[in-house]
This record gives structure tokens, C-alpha cells and sequence, in this order.
């Protein structure tokens, strides 16, 4: 009896299977946790000035998890649990073509200083990452660094640079945005008559 399996079905089973994994990895369905081989990473560090009091920063970048996310935030973060000082969130990311990472992860806040996050799912098995404020004058220094984490050696090392890369603009992305909301309600408390 002849075989079915012809080299070029099997080449096209494998071209499937591996379009597959890839995009449940990014997505985060699929999650790469052996912790054997891991490679650790850093992320950032990202430095800004913000032309806003530390307290409103902190409120700012706080918001979508304590309260209720601004309409450009509405479909990307989902709390999960929340409690005072800590919520579990669901954040998605769109990366392209049509594909979103979705991480989970854990937010802790302290305020006024910092705003910690821990990866508990996503597209590779460790992120750390603080967003850290400190007063400069009448503005705020906001400090951004993390670390990610993949495993399997040097192929874990090559997805945690391809994630990190994602990573790191989206990022980017957080921070010029909470700038530009902190700076827009600085603005408007100098205008409000006393």
C-alpha cells in the first residue's frame, strides 16, 4: 500500500503547525514555560520629564485599573480583580496584521512612587517591569526598566529579543501618552481660577 505522506503534505503540515504555534505564542494562548535554558533580558530603561505634579502622573498612569480606562484605552486593558493596591489585568496588545498579544499580569501600586507589573501569561514566560516617579521641581522624572525572560537558549533568546522589541515600543507608546494626558490636566489646573 502506498503512503499518503508525501514529502511536500508533510512540508505543508509543517508550514500550518508552526503558523499555528506562532501566532497562539504571540497571542499568549500558548506559553513556553520550561524554565530551562532561560535568557533574561533588560527592558529599557525608557527617561521622560513630565511637566506635571508626581501625584497626578501617578493617578494618570493608575486610572485605567482604580477607575475607569479613557475611551483610547477601553478595548486594551481589562481588570480582572482588583483590590486597593493591586489589580490582575488582561492588557492587548495589536502587534499586526491583525494580531493582538494578550498578556495577564499583576499591577501593585504604591503610591505616589511606583507601578509594578508581573507577567503571569503572554508570549514568553518572564516579564518584571516598574514605571518609577520622582519629583524634579514643579515636573515629574518618570523611570521606566524591566526584564524578560524566555527560555530554551539561544531560540528563547531570539523570541525574547523579537518580544522585547514589541515590548519596548509599546511601551514607548504608554509613556507618551501618559505624558501627554498628565501635561493636558496640569494644564488645565493652572487655567481653573483659585
Amino acid at each position: 500500500m502506498r503512503s499518503v505522506w508525501t514529502a511536500s503534505t508533510v512540508g505543508a503540515l509543517a508550514v500550518v503547525a508552526s503558523r499555528w504555534a506562532y501566532r497562539r505564542l504571540v497571542a499568549g494562548d500558548l506559553v513556553v514555560d520550561l524554565s530551562i535554558g532561560r535568557s533574561i533580558r533588560p527592558l529599557g530603561p525608557v527617561d521622560t520629564r513630565i511637566e506635571a505634579p508626581r501625584e497626578l502622573v501617578f493617578d494618570v498612569i493608575a486610572a485605567p485599573y482604580l477607575a475607569s480606562p479613557p475611551a483610547s484605552l477601553a478595548g486594551k486593558i481589562h481588570v480582572l480583580e482588583r483590590s486597593a493596591e493591586m489589580v490582575l489585568a488582561a492588557h492587548r496588545t495589536q502587534v499586526r496584521d491583525g494580531l493582538v498579544a494578550t498578556t495577564v499580569e499583576t499591577v501593585v501600586f504604591r503610591r505616589p512612587s511606583s507601578v509594578r507589573f508581573r507577567l503571569l501569561r503572554g508570549p514568553v514566560p518572564h516579564v518584571t517591569e516598574r514605571f518609577d516617579l520622582t519629583e524634579d521641581g514643579d515636573a515629574t522624572h518618570l523611570h521606566y526598566e524591566g526584564e524578560l525572560g524566555a527560555d530554551l537558549w539561544a531560540p528563547g533568546r531570539w523570541w525574547g529579543d523579537v518580544v522585547a522589541r514589541h515590548w519596548e515600543e509599546a511601551v514607548r507608546g504608554s509613556v507618551a501618552e501618559i505624558t501627554r494626558i498628565a501635561e493636558l490636566r496640569a494644564a488645565r489646573r493652572k487655567r481653573k481660577p483659585a
